[in-house]
């Protein structure tokens, strides 16, 4: 069964994510704070906090204003500006993915390219 705390709102796999069971256990599990928010001195990752908090959806691409500006602004600040737009640009293709097969076939097909 699919793991709903490995698919944060932002459009990320948790499940790829390198720093998992390491430094943090999945977005879901921590609520939207993850080791890096602690890094930007912030106490919830702002995308997070919008989906689930304010608009009240399960992710971006289910919002009526996605791709908004904070989604394209929130960006990995290790990141060129090239290779942000890029990370941007696939997290929105994948969250329209996610919007198309919904979340527990996203997840089957992440784990999969996993492997």
């Amino acid at each position: 069964m699919p793991d709903p705390n490995l698919a944060p709102p932002c459009g990320v796999y948790c499940g790829a994510c390198e720093y998992l069971d390491v430094q943090c256990r999945g977005c879901g599990y921590q609520r939207g704070r993850p080791f890096w928010t602690s890094h930007m001195d912030i106490e919830v990752c702002p995308l997070y906090q919008c989906c689930l908090d304010r608009e009240r959806v399960e992710h971006c691409g289910l919002c009526p204003e996605f791709p908004c500006p904070l989604f394209h602004q929130f960006r990995d600040p290790s990141l060129s500006e090239e290779e942000a737009e890029r990370a941007v640009l696939e997290r929105q293709d994948t969250l329209l993915r996610r919007v198309e097969i919904g979340t527990d076939a996203w997840l089957v097909e992440q784990e999969r390219r996993r492997r």
